[in-house]
């Protein structure tokens, strides 16, 4: 990973995206990638449609969803404390005493979620897994007079935002699910540059993953391609208490994770395994039994159907403040797509 990609990473992990409000990384997307798409565009849903060699026949979509779980402030009570409803799936437990920040229209505003500490809480209390809508956001107001001067009800919040890098290629942040993705397929679509393509390529920065692969539904239909990958996160099963035999084995820093299932193209998964090959890039197979809960699920179905495939980045700690991957991991998976659409003629056929 050059320069240029790791702060592009780092860049899109440290600005705000919760689903609905994903502007301000879709700025960032469109800047960085001004010097070498052919054609950026914008649809009225929000998703940035990133395209080299648009007006080819054969039209391939990679799809990275932008957006983060998060929160939405709903009520103010009269000492000024927040109390905010969930975007996306959270497990409250990870939640109690984290840093958030309230992005407010007048600029970034720092809080703290927080509930009684553990010496207040009676016996039966301390046996209960804390509920969202018994913790509080404190942002250090008197009142809510106060509070309403700095925050408005639709606000949104997310945790403390930031890239921290550990050993062995490591790194963790909150909104790795799925910034790595969306890393990923714009990655991928630079490293095409400046080789002929003979397909086109559309790399898209879908939105509202989170509250049910919408960005993935209008954009495949807009875009209408014949073949469609999507690059999201998938579980790390190479820690403690996680069930291989239910889960796979997947591991951090072994590469990228190609699907096998009803929800994949048996055409586009072999198109990518040998591209794998030829380019020595490691990667581990995965099975999905399921459509799976991912933006291939939705662009298989557009329109007439497309043929789908899905890679994924192994994530320890999914949905939580500390998304753990290996940026060796984010590397492999941006060379796996530029390999398999360079790799294309323009004349295959994805018919089963």
């Amino acid at each position: 990973m050059d320069d240029t990609a790791l702060e592009f990473l780092r860049n899109i992990l440290e600005t705000p995206s919760p689903s609905g409000y994903e502007q301000p990384v879709q700025n960032i997307v469109r800047d960085y990638v001004a010097d070498f798409a052919d054609e950026v565009t914008t649809d009225l849903h929000g998703n940035v449609i990133v395209a080299r060699n648009p007006k080819a026949d054969l039209r391939v979509m990679f799809a990275g969803h932008c957006d983060q779980i998060g929160f939405v402030v709903q009520y103010i009570d009269d000492n000024g404390f927040l109390y905010v409803l969930p975007v996306g799936g959270w497990d409250p437990i990870v939640l109690v005493g984290q840093e958030l920040t309230v992005w407010t229209s007048s600029g970034p505003l720092p809080g703290i979620s927080a509930r009684k500490p553990i010496h207040l809480l009676k016996e039966e209390e301390r046996k209960q897994v804390p509920k969202l809508k018994e913790l509080w956001v404190d942002i250090g107001v008197k009142d809510k007079a106060q509070a309403q001067e700095l925050v408005r009800v639709g606000d949104p919040v997310t945790l403390k935002l930031g890239l921290q890098t550990m050993h062995n290629d490591l790194a963790y942040a909150p909104g790795m699910d799925d910034k790595t993705g969306l890393w990923v397929v714009i990655e991928a679509l630079r490293r095409t540059k400046p080789k002929k393509l003979s397909c086109g390529v559309f790399a898209v920065s879908t939105v509202q993953e989170e509250v049910g692969l919408r960005g993935a539904r209008t954009s495949a239909y807009g875009v209408d391609p014949q073949v469609g990958i999507a690059v999201d996160v998938t579980h790390a099963t190479d820690c403690p208490t996680i069930d291989k035999t239910s889960e796979g084995d997947v591991a951090l820093g072994k590469g990228p994770v190609v699907y096998r299932g009803p929800n994949m193209n048996p055409v586009v998964v072999e198109k990518l395994l040998a591209t794998a090959s030829a380019g020595s890039i490691p990667y581990q197979l995965a099975a999905d039994g399921r459509p799976t809960g991912t933006d291939a699920n939705a662009i298989q179905i557009s329109r007439q159907g497309v043929a789908t495939g899905l890679v994924s980045i192994p994530n320890r700690y999914m949905h939580s403040p500390v998304e753990l991957i290996s940026l060796a991991d984010l590397d492999h998976a941006a060379d796996l797509l530029a390999g398999f659409v360079l790799r294309l003629s323009g004349g295959e056929s994805f018919v089963p």
